[in-house]
């Protein structure tokens, strides 16, 4: 296990940035403005003599209120599995009791810590040091994340202070395993987070009643049944007429980027509300980046018989265009309906990467065609010769032939259908691929030839009246 080096310090001190700057890469949302990051991001940094596993923690305000107090108990979770801190603080805004405050608490941990002064890009950096000499840490840098400079500098005075053990800390992070990549996506307060926790079995997300609480997109590996996954808790995408904050709308493309990054994407709502026109544009975005879908009907326990028979009414209506998707009910609160998901989200990820041979699938379409003529075009019809896999996620089939071009929607459905029964390719998109062709004769001038010519004009003045 590689180690574990925890960023700590005040809100809007820059520790998303230098997670990035660290880690060679843009995970964390970076915004300029305090409290976006809330919970534990980790990344892996590969500079250095050693690699070691970075967690960007949420800022400590020490304000009472409910988002703050859930932040400030996953900075605690990431000081308690680190075995190196660093507090960054802001050169800018000079030294502030809060940062004094960071200073003691981490000190009581008796694990060691460096100051990183961060932002000295506008001030002097000597006399940024100078004013932080009074909390008396042992190692005390100047750094400017943004510009990443001074970095070379903080990891030279990192790597003394990892254990010597290789197997000493712990390495949370989502290249600790490989398996599924499972993005939970839906609107705000749907439960998505309290759905992570549940499979995880402890405390990794942050979880409130407050709309909007996850901001970023959050990667956790899971082993479950002996099974990989890496869940995506991704932030809650609402109707763009009420995307007004510039950092919702970056939580917006996080989230949009995580459906294409993923495998399979669990569109999650809720049973109570049914299906809104909002879950129809998060599940339209779900097959625009043909990824393999299961729809998660969550707060499945607190409704009545009749609530669910309307429920499930509404589904069956209003979902016929994603008929093939696996619709799971549950309770992520009381995480009843977790085995169905898991078993859902395991055939849609083996659907979606399923391997499809070109015999089997020429097979397949002389099936298909003797069954069901393709319609007539231009009074022709066309003719499908043969088939090949064209990729997978989502599967995707080439059909070659003549007169492709226009075969109608209804006919490329059928085929998308008799191909997913015929392989059994639940839970995931299909698409079908026509190619034609080309006529060798086409934008050719047939030349005639002087006895051909001849002809012409005998039978031209044979026909004349």
């Amino acid at each position: 296990m590689l180690p574990v080096v925890a960023l700590v310090g005040r809100p809007n001190v820059g520790k998303s940035t230098l997670f990035n700057a660290l880690t060679r890469r843009r995970d964390a949302l970076v915004a300029d403005l305090p409290g976006v990051t809330r919970d534990r991001h980790y990344g892996v940094c590969h500079l250095g003599d050693r690699p070691f596993v970075l967690v960007d923690t949420g800022g400590l305000s020490g304000a009472r209120v409910e988002i703050d107090e859930l932040t400030e108990r996953q900075v605690l979770l990431a000081i308690e599995e680190a075995s190196v801190c660093v507090l960054l603080v802001d050169a800018q805004d000079g030294l502030l009791p809060q940062d004094r405050a960071i200073l003691e608490r981490l000190r009581r941990t008796g694990k060691p810590a460096l100051l990183a002064v961060n932002k000295t890009d506008a001030v002097d950096p000597q006399a940024a040091l100078a004013e932080f000499s009074p909390l008396g840490a042992d190692t005390t840098l100047a750094i400017a994340a943004a510009h990443a400079r001074g970095l070379d500098a903080l990891l030279g005075a990192l790597q003394p202070l990892l254990p010597a053990d290789a197997d000493a800390g712990e390495s949370p992070g989502p290249d600790a395993a490989a398996g599924i990549r499972v993005a939970i996506v839906g609107r705000p307060n749907v439960g998505k987070s309290t759905l992570v926790n549940r499979l995880l079995g402890e405390e990794r997300v942050v979880v409130s009643d407050v709309a909007g609480t996850t901001r970023d997109s959050i990667q956790v590996p899971l082993e479950r049944d002996g099974k990989h996954y890496v869940l995506i808790d991704t932030a809650g995408v609402r109707r763009r007429a009420r995307v007004e904050e510039a950092v919702e709308k970056f939580s917006v493309i996080k989230t949009l980027q995580s459906i294409a990054a993923a495998d399979v994407a669990a569109v999650m709502l809720d049973a109570g509300e049914g299906v809104t026109d909002q879950d129809l544009a998060v599940i339209g975005q779900v097959l625009d980046a043909g990824r393999a879908l299961v729809i998660v009907a969550n707060k499945w326990d607190g409704l009545e018989a009749y609530d669910r028979e309307r429920c499930e009414a509404g589904l069956d209506r209003k979902l016929g265009f994603v008929a093939w998707a696996k619709i799971v009910f549950l309770s992520a609160k009381h995480g009843s309906g977790l085995r169905e998901l898991m078993r859902a989200i395991d055939r849609a990820g083996a659907a979606a990467a399923r391997e499809l041979g070109t015999a089997d699938l020429t097979r397949a379409l002389e099936k298909a065609v003797a069954a069901h003529q393709p319609p007539l075009v231009r009074g022709h019809s066309p003719k499908l010769r043969f088939a090949h896999p064209g990729g997978d996620h989502p599967p995707t089939i080439v059909i070659h032939g003549s007169r492709t071009r226009n075969i109608a929607d209804s006919y490329r459905r059928y085929l998308e259908n008799f191909f997913r029964k015929q392989y059994r390719l639940e839970g995931t998109p299909i698409r079908i691929e026509f190619r034609e062709g080309e006529n060798p004769y086409a934008g050719k001038r047939n030349v005639l030839t002087p006895g051909q010519r001849r002809k012409r004009q005998r039978l031209v003045h044979h026909n004349r009246p």
